[in-house]
């Protein structure tokens, strides 16, 4: 029986071992990073600690099954991440503007300098400093990319410990730093949450408004006459017109209607463009055209079949070979008025509005297949993978740098997922991942690694901790988390007049720390930080990847 045991837990040979010591540290750190102190749990966190504690005591894996299930979570992991980025990645620099994102860069940009200064003046080796860079920002990915850049520049053994040694010595501060920084920002600035929320709703209401409807009655005699296509709509004026009342008969709109004295339309769009349209037109009609009775009814549709994927609503020609208006999009769940110009990719919903038995052979044409939303494509998940190990394995060669910088596979499957989101699919092959295998991706991939860090380092961790550097590592790490948000988080406020909200977001984005943006969240009941976090995210989540390489990549020949 203890041969049994040894064999399972210690013998550090064998799969049946590997798999054994693996799923027992990630069962009993994902446990324990459940257990909540305040608004601060370990989260993922904890199978790396869990790790840690078991790796001291003798649990061991053998090196080469260990590597290959680090390696392969990380790869699912950071793939994972790339899927939930890239849809808003392009989109968030013109719609959130590159302030936001700029102060995040400069928050990594101000890490990676505090990291190089603690290397030239404390003196620490570098591939610690990488660790601490990685914990002290809670930045998993930062970590791996660190480590395959190491083992790219040929270190030792040892050297390929530390990170994840230092990584764990810095990660708890990481996590209470920027906690603490909101905190202290919040009264060196005197802020007022209630006033910062109701600021950014009145805000983003202006930039965003909602979507509304108004029937218009024709009266302008400048518009009698007037085809529908020539009336303002999209491109003008952000509204489109989808029924007309004429002679007490109410249709779809079509883009040769041409409007009389007394017809009535229904538009959609913001409210102040409405009016604007409104005037234009003639004056808002006593009667509306929703309620009345017609045959023309509204469904709501999910773009899932593939051959509709990446057309148009022009190509799809429904208001002249359906009679159907098509009056809403909702993507990623913001509402939109639909261009006609605009792409279509699974998982939008659209709004159509026609007869029951045309609304039901255009919602074939479109899929409308709920059920293709929840099983997802294996083969555009793997071809995916494969892409990453591509990209990230081609060497990139920078001018005065010594050695070759590569994004590896911490880098190179972001890049790849980032991309084909941004394709959305090729032939039959559509790229969408659905958001709960994303997350079940992500938790397994970064589980598994988290704990093969763990059980690595365990056996040099408590030696390191209590009769190494430990102390001085903390106290560095404590530098590199504060330091960069702090003096950005004043510069942003102070300097850029950003709101507290906003700020708030920015700093938990630039981490990557989602405890932090629970912590924020709890602030006050508002989308202000979520809508930060998730527009510099992206952006963010790239730079803490490339960061830790280039700084291995400039001073590692001279360490």
């Amino acid at each position: 029986m203890q041969d049994w045991v040894a064999g399972l837990f210690l013998s550090g040979h064998g799969a049946g071992n590997a798999i054994v010591v693996i799923t027992v540290v990630a069962v009993l750190g994902l446990a324990l990073g459940e257990v909540r102190i305040g608004p601060v749990r370990l989260g993922i966190a904890g199978p790396l600690f869990v790790g840690l504690a078991l790796g001291h005591l003798g649990l061991r894996v053998d090196p080469e099954i260990r590597d290959f299930a680090q390696n392969f979570g990380l790869i699912l992991f950071v793939y994972a991440i790339g899927v939930t980025v890239g849809p808003g990645f392009f989109e968030a620099f013109r719609r959130d503007g590159a302030v936001l994102n700029g102060m995040a860069a400069g928050i990594v940009l101000l890490g990676a300098l505090v990291a190089v200064g603690l290397y030239e003046i404390v003196g620490l080796p570098l591939e610690v400093v990488v660790g601490i860079f990685s914990g002290g920002t809670t930045n998993t990915p930062s970590l791996a990319a660190g480590g395959q850049m190491l083992t790219a520049l040929h270190a030792s053994p040892a050297q390929l410990v530390s990170p994840g040694l230092g990584y764990a010595v810095a990660y708890p501060f990481g996590v209470v730093g920027i906690l603490l920084t909101m905190g202290l920002l919040r009264r060196l600035c005197r802020v007022d949450i209630a006033t910062e929320a109701q600021q950014w709703a009145s805000e983003r209401q202006q930039a965003t408004p909602p979507l509304a409807t108004m029937s218009i009655e024709v009266r302008n005699v400048a518009s009698v006459g007037l085809r529908v296509r020539y009336v303002p709509g999209p491109n003008l004026l952000g509204t489109t017109i989808s029924r007309i009342l004429h002679d007490g008969v109410q249709d779809i709109a079509h883009p040769d209607d041409v409007l009389h004295v007394g017809d009535v339309v229904l538009a959609v769009g913001p409210a102040d463009r409405l009016a604007e349209l409104r005037d234009m037109l003639g004056m808002e009609a006593p009667v509306r055209l929703q309620p009345m009775e017609s045959p023309l009814k509204a469904r709501r549709m999910v773009v899932t079949r593939r051959k509709a994927l990446g057309l148009t609503i022009a190509d799809l020609q429904l208001r002249s070979t359906y009679n159907v208006a098509i009056t809403r999009l909702i993507r990623s769940g913001v509402e939109l008025v639909p261009d006609a110009q605009v792409r279509l990719k699974f998982g939008d919903y659209l709004l159509g509005v026609g007869e029951e038995a045309n609304l039901k052979v255009v919602a074939g044409l479109l899929g409308n297949e709920t059920t293709a939303m929840q099983f997802p494509q294996i083969i555009p998940i793997f071809l995916g993978l494969l892409l990453g190990a591509l990209i990230g394995s081609i060497p990139i060669y920078v001018p005065g740098v010594p050695a070759p910088i590569s994004l590896g596979l911490a880098g190179g499957p972001v890049i790849a997922a980032i991309l084909l989101s941004r394709v959305g699919s090729i032939g039959p092959l559509v790229w969408h991942v659905q958001p709960g295998v994303v997350h079940t991706l992500r938790e397994i991939g970064v589980t598994v690694f988290m704990a093969c860090v763990g059980v690595n380092a365990g056996r040099s961790f408590v030696a390191t901790l209590l009769n190494g550097d430990g102390v001085l590592w903390m106290a560095c790490g404590a530098v590199l988390t504060l330091l960069p948000i702090l003096l950005m988080g004043l510069f942003g406020r102070l300097f850029l007049k950003v709101n507290f909200l906003t700020l708030c977001g920015v700093l938990a984005g630039s981490m990557t720390d989602p405890p932090a943006l629970a912590f924020a969240n709890a602030l006050v009941p508002s989308q202000a930080q979520a809508t930060a976090y998730a527009a510099v995210y992206p952006l963010t989540m790239c730079l803490r990847i490339l960061a830790p390489q280039i700084i291995l990549a400039l001073l590692w020949a001279t360490g």
